[in-house]
């Protein structure tokens, strides 16, 4: 074992993890109405929880497993022995238990962000059992596939660095056709959407964006050049994406907005995912100008064009910011790929392969450029087919248990119909608070309260 890189490894993992809790939880829980603010931020702590239990349970063996077909792994339960636990992972220098941990952060992640499309109106009963249905029968699929040695598109060559395949163009195909099934809010929540605390919006987007350093620089699964190369690129092109979007909402709208500029540097942090460590700082800046515009394009004017882009109520424009950014970033790395960063990262005897469209052409390797794009789009047909089938299947079973909207009353009233809580207990006569669940138990507690409803 190497110390140093077990320390990285288990310190990205961190980080990653960090994203989500607290990272997502309290921007979800910021960026929407004040009466839905509870809610999205359990969706999001739930899937976190839930999603580490499946993982060790049996998600790591189908996504990292023995082969059971070309796209899964076998399922057992080595993620759960010691003997597994303390032996060294299918690559790096450090045991498996730093792997299974990595690797967890990155599918809770995943989960998170299909939340993301489902806020405010999602049966929570239904998004409880929607997250070990999904995690099992799609994500370990893209898993396999794509990042695992025995995997097809592995073989094939396909360049996903650190997720822009497995974790954001999932994420974003997958959010939006659950969004279909369940259904659009109401109405008035559609229509006008003020986010509760803008300034918390961005605090949870801070630790979103300082938590891509583990995201990125972790997948090397080595303190290496490549990593540190990763982790600068990855904040490039965030920086440049977020300064284009800024720039293009001045221009078109004559406002610079808050939550245009968030929108903005997460569609470049997830650009340059699928490269990272495999492009050069130049092609950073590039895929940042681009992922501040082309999603914006897509959000801001083919949204309101296209007719299934306006019938579907994507709440935090899931698909814009990961399916579209995710597919582009998988394009462009299939473009923008330099085969001598490849070779540090794969570190396999073929690894011209793993070489641009543009340096194929400047080599004289035309056919070989050609042939990685090729690859690419393979990648992006398969995650995008599978996830609509995958989630629109687990969908409609869940259908045949419980809603999957919320009833109309909860849909009026948001947390304290769901939840019996509210996110901002400030109750002035107190009268609120008697009809809460909170109130329930301080009288079971035999609690004394003071007039404004809280604990004395």
């Amino acid at each position: 074992m190497n110390k140093a890189d077990n320390a990285w490894q288990l310190t990205s993992a961190t980080l990653v993890g960090l994203q989500s809790v607290p990272g997502l939880v309290i921007l979800y829980g910021s960026i929407v109405k004040k009466k839905w603010a509870l809610n999205s931020a359990l969706m999001a702590l739930y899937a976190f929880a839930a999603v580490l239990v499946c993982w060790v349970g049996w998600g790591y063996q189908l996504a990292f497993g023995d082969t059971l077909v070309p796209f899964l792994g076998k399922p057992d339960i080595h993620a759960l022995d010691q003997k597994f636990l303390m032996s060294q992972a299918f690559i790096g220098k450090y045991p498996n238990a730093s792997m299974v941990y990595f690797q967890f952060v990155f599918a809770a992640i995943t989960l998170i962000l299909i939340a993301g499309a489902l806020l405010g109106r999602m049966n929570f009963i239904a998004w409880m059992l929607f997250v070990p249905l999904w995690l099992t029968f799609s994500y370990t699929v893209g898993a396999f596939s794509i990042w695992c040695p025995q995997g097809w598109l592995f073989r094939m060559g396909v360049i996903d660095y650190s997720g822009g395949f497995v974790i954001h163009l999932s994420s974003g195909v997958a959010g939006f056709t659950a969004a279909y099934w369940v259904g659009p809010r109401a109405p008035r929540d559609r229509e006008r959407f003020p986010p509760n605390n803008i300034l918390l919006m961005l605090a949870g987007a801070g630790i979103l964006w300082m938590g891509w350093t583990g995201f990125n620089g972790g997948d090397p699964y080595v303190a290496s050049l490549d990593a540190s190369l990763a982790v600068l690129n990855t904040h490039v092109c965030a920086a440049a994406s977020l300064l284009t979007w800024l720039m293009l909402d001045i221009l078109f709208y004559e406002k610079p907005s808050v939550i245009g500029a968030t929108q903005g540097m997460i569609t470049g942090l997830v650009c340059i995912t699928p490269a990272a460590g495999v492009v050069q700082g130049w092609a950073a800046i590039l895929m940042g100008l681009m992922s501040g515009c082309i999603p914006w394009f897509s959000m801001m004017f083919l949204h309101k064009k296209m007719w299934l882009l306006k019938q579907v109520d994507d709440t935090m424009a899931v698909f814009h910011t990961h399916a579209v950014a995710g597919t582009l970033g998988a394009i462009l790395a299939g473009v923008l790929a330099n085969p001598r960063l490849s070779r540090i990262f794969y570190m396999v005897d073929d690894w011209p392969k793993y070489i641009g469209l543009a340096y194929g052409i400047q080599s004289g390797r035309s056919r070989a450029g050609v042939r990685q794009l090729w690859v690419q789009l393979i990648g992006i047909g398969f995650v995008f087919v599978w996830n609509v089938i995958s989630t629109s299947v687990i969908c409609l079973l869940i259908r045949m248990v419980v809603p999957l909207r919320m009833t109309e009353e909860e849909v009026s009233e948001g947390d304290n119909a769901v939840h019996g809580e509210e996110a901002y207990a400030l109750w002035g006569d107190g009268e609120k608070f008697d009809n809460s669940r909170l109130q329930l138990v301080h009288e079971i507690e035999g609690a004394p309260l003071s007039k404004s409803g809280y604990g004395l």
